[in-house]
């Protein structure tokens, strides 16, 4: 169930912010489980949120031409997508594409 998996990602978000860095790889991966847990509610808007939130923190702390970067660009697409963002969507896709091929 997607409200357990929320509830569990949430909890362990929490730790790792303390135990780590909020932009620690684990701490983003646990904002992505957070992100993909409401994406599977169907609440686009805030999963597109956290997406984000993953993506900045991973450019940060990783390099824009990351694959787990690209997979946080492709994430932030696919929920701009879900809320019928269809031209930004694409333009985030067209983005990664284009990192992804000159790697």
């Amino acid at each position: 169930n997607n409200a357990q998996a929320e509830a569990l990602h949430q909890e362990c978000w929490e730790v790792r912010k303390k135990a780590l860095d909020k932009h620690h790889q684990y701490t983003l991966s646990s904002i992505k489980g957070i992100a993909n847990a409401l994406y599977g509610q169907g609440k686009y808007a805030q999963a597109e949120a956290l997406y984000q939130e993953c993506w900045e923190g991973m450019k940060k702390t990783l390099r824009k031409d990351h694959p787990d970067t690209l997979d946080s660009v492709k994430n932030v697409a696919i929920a701009l997508n879900g809320q019928g963002k269809y031209a930004q969507a694409e333009a985030l896709h067209q983005e990664c594409w284009e990192v992804r091929e000159k790697h």
